[in-house]
């Protein structure tokens, strides 16, 4: 324990005397490190002193290269003493150094205002001198570069705006003039101004100056014109300016915008190679529209520094955009122009194609469309905005009058007395020719509908984005939409005019006195010569969606005016009325055969439905003709269950009945069936389906009438005493009339064995 305590004794002597002795190496440690402090402080003081008066004598001389490098030993040297900045021998080197940069500043701008005096040239050493300056500037603060740069600018351009204030050139059709005084000037003092460093752009800042006031001057003389400036001289002056936005673009970078348009712009009217894939089509255009948004954002965006060349300063549009307001005579010329050129255009159309013409459409389309590209090359070359924004409407009125110069062309039916008291008020007549006509406007039409959409996709592509959303044919495609419809329409009424002596020959037929069936009457082959004649003209020149619509209403309207055209007729006799059921098979297959006639079979099978329902009507008729007068009631009912009684007796007149005889008839008969409300479809013709969106939408086939189906009332089942057995007979009547020769005869006296009465029923009981 006293070994431990001894020890521990010596240890804390030995910590004391240690700490004696390193009491007074750390307080010469820090005398050191105070001495050294002052010792560099007073050498620094030494030297900033020294190179402030030395600054001082440099400035007083305009040693300018030696002074920039002063400067910055000055500037290293003053920022050792941010420090001490209350001392007061600090304070006022700061304050001299202050003076001394203002003199420095005073004598480099005053050097430079001598710059394109002509003194340069007199003085070999004046150009070296302010090289030399531009270092001192340099070594200055940014803000003085700023205001020499400005400074130069103003000089140089003083002459420019005195030169062209006046009242000689003050003019719209010198503007070209201006560009090249800037030009030359640029060009002359290029190696003078070479002095410059080439991070100050002083070019570059000169050509920005130089637009700014240009375009204050130019927005003058358009204001202040009495009157509507001359579209030429306009058109020329716009031209020249954005020529030299372009030049300045690409000498200096920014608001690098493409202006090649052209491939979008011939991309209408010729649809898209099938070759090359939707996707890339889309790829492609979202890309091009991604730069150009971008390029629009760095427009707005103010921050960033316009002293960069490229770093967000647009030089196109920075003197064109004030023409902007006043091209409204330019659009108003262009429009003068496309119409007179529509005028001339529908003038000379001779309303016919060249033969193994592949689209069949009218010149005129073609060439309007042409003149129209033209015009938007001419327009989206000077300006990308409203100008251009109101050309596209023009070109919706332009195309909107030639929908209209096509529907005028359209047959039109007879107006006026002559037609009023003759019947043919408001029949459409049509030659052959007049029907290949209708099917070239048509075709025109659809051309224009589709070329108008991608007329509107280019112009959204190049136009400025604000202005994409607001361009918009739909209104100029329902126009030729409605132009496709009426085509089409007119198309069918014709055929039904040319129908109309058809019709009125087989009214004319005595069905009452025919003796014997023989082969299909004249009416039909008429019918059939028509159709002949027309259809196959119709189905190589019509595209097959219009086809089929052509064959829809075809069909709507022939069938139900076949079946309401037999009540036309006058006594039908037997005969007569297994004559009329062989015309009427004869006239179904004729109609059966109009797509196969037409070379256009594809979807026939909805139409074949329909006119096979429609024209079943007739032969259903024809059967309740033919039957006996003890089951011709039950017969209508079974065979025509939306009949009427008006029509049941009107097939009783048919069949020849007095009235007397009509009467006991028809009693039985409305006691037997129940009030129908539905109308006979020989009230009106069937329903005509309208011609929907050319593009969106497809056309309604005729089996959507097809699908409909007949619903015989259930309450008239229970007075059709043997129902089946009068199908039976009825379908051997239609049996009778489908074949012709030997086999006819065969099928007639078939159906003719179980009849108590008729010329077959001699036959058997002779």
């Amino acid at each position: 324990m006293y070994k431990i305590r001894e020890i521990k004794t010596k240890a804390e002597q030995s910590e004391t005397m240690v700490q004696e002795i390193c009491r007074d190496i750390k307080k010469l440690d820090f005398a050191k490190k105070h001495i050294t402090t002052t010792i560099t402080a007073l050498h620094r003081l030494t030297m900033l002193v020294s190179a402030v008066e030395q600054l001082q004598v440099m400035a007083s001389k305009r040693q300018y290269k030696e002074a920039a490098a002063q400067l910055e030993a000055v500037n290293q040297l003053c920022s050792h003493f941010e420090a001490y900045r209350d001392i007061p021998k600090i304070t006022e080197l700061r304050e001299r150094f202050k003076n001394i940069k203002q003199i420095m500043k005073s004598h480099v701008f005053s050097d430079f205002s001598s710059l394109g005096t002509g003194k340069e040239t007199e003085e070999t050493n004046l150009l070296q001198q302010l090289s030399d300056a531009c270092l001192v500037v340099d070594a200055l603060e940014p803000s003085v570069r700023e205001e020499l740069v400005n400074n130069f600018c103003s000089r140089e351009l003083t002459s420019y705006e005195q030169i062209f204030e006046g009242a000689e050139l003050a003019k719209l059709d010198k503007t070209e003039r201006r560009y090249a005084w800037i030009k030359r000037r640029m060009r002359t003092n290029e190696e003078i101004w070479k002095i410059f460093p080439t991070s100050w752009l002083v070019p570059y800042r000169l050509c920005i100056q130089f637009c700014k006031k240009t375009r204050k001057q130019l927005e003058g003389i358009l204001n202040n014109l009495k009157e509507k400036p001359d579209v030429a001289t306009l058109l020329l002056a716009l031209q020249r300016t954005l020529e030299f936005e372009d030049e300045l673009a690409e000498k200096f970078g920014g608001g690098a915008q493409s202006r090649d348009i052209g491939n979008d712009i011939e991309e209408i009217g010729k649809g898209q190679n099938n070759s090359q894939n939707v996707s890339d089509i889309r790829k492609k255009y979202e890309k091009k529209l991604a730069a150009h948004q971008g390029n629009g954002s760095e427009d707005k965006d103010g921050n960033k520094d316009l002293s960069v060349p490229g770093a967000g300063f647009n030089f196109r549009g920075i003197v064109s955009s004030c023409f902007e307001p006043h091209l409204t005579v330019y659009v108003e010329l262009e429009e003068k122009t496309l119409m007179e050129n529509l005028e001339k255009l529908v003038q000379e159309e001779t309303w016919d194609v060249e033969e193994g013409s592949q689209n069949n459409v009218l010149s005129s389309s073609m060439q309007l469309f042409l003149i129209i590209k033209r015009s938007l090359k001419r327009c989206s070359a000077l300006t990308k905005t409203q100008t251009l924004f109101n050309l596209f409407k023009v070109f919706q009125r332009v195309l909107k009058a030639y929908a209209t110069k096509l529907f005028a062309r359209l047959p039109k039916g007879g107006t006026g007395i002559v037609a009023a008291a003759t019947g043919m008020d408001g029949q459409i007549k049509t030659s052959d020719r007049d029907e290949r006509v209708i099917c070239y406007i048509v075709n025109s039409a659809e051309y224009c509908h589709k070329t108008s959409g991608e007329l509107a996709e280019s112009v959204s592509k190049i136009i400025d984005s604000q202005y994409a959303d607001r361009v918009d044919m739909s209104e100029v495609q329902d126009e030729f939409s409605a132009v496709i419809t009426k085509a089409l329409v007119t198309l069918v009424q014709g055929l039904e005019t040319k129908f109309d002596a058809e019709m009125a020959a087989m009214t004319r037929v005595p069905w009452g006195t025919l003796e014997s069936v023989g082969d299909q009457s004249g009416y039909v082959n008429g019918i059939n010569m028509i159709l002949t004649s027309s259809i196959p003209v119709l189905g190589s020149l019509l595209s097959p969606v219009y086809f089929q619509f052509f064959l829809d209403k075809l069909a709507s309207s022939l069938g139900p005016r076949f079946y309401a055209n037999i009540f036309k007729c006058k006594q039908i006799s037997e005969t007569g009325a297994q004559q009329m059921l062989l015309d009427t098979q004869a006239v179904k297959t004729i109609l059966l055969d109009i797509p196969s006639l037409g070379h256009q079979t594809s979807g026939a099978a909805g139409y074949s439905k329909f006119v096979s329902r429609e024209m079943s009507k007739a032969e259903a008729l024809l059967k309740v003709i033919l039957s006996p007068v003890d089951s011709v009631a039950d017969t209508y009912r079974a065979l025509l269950p939306e009949g009427t009684p008006m029509e049941f007796q009107r097939i009783l007149e048919l069949k020849g009945l007095k009235k007397a005889d009509q009467q006991g008839i028809l009693d039985d008969f409305n006691k037997g069936a129940p009030a129908i409300s539905q109308p006979s479809s020989t009230a009106s013709v069937g329903p005509a389906a309208p011609l929907p969106s050319v593009v969106t939408t497809a056309l309604t086939p005729a089996s959507a009438w097809a699908s409909a189906s007949t619903v015989i009332n259930p309450a008239s089942v229970g007075f059709i005493a043997s129902r089946e057995d009068v199908l039976t007979r009825a379908a051997a009547l239609g049996r009778g009339a489908a074949t012709t020769g030997f086999k006819r005869f065969l099928a007639l006296t078939e159906a003719a064995k179980d009849r108590k009465d008729g010329p077959f029923r001699k036959l058997f009981n002779a």
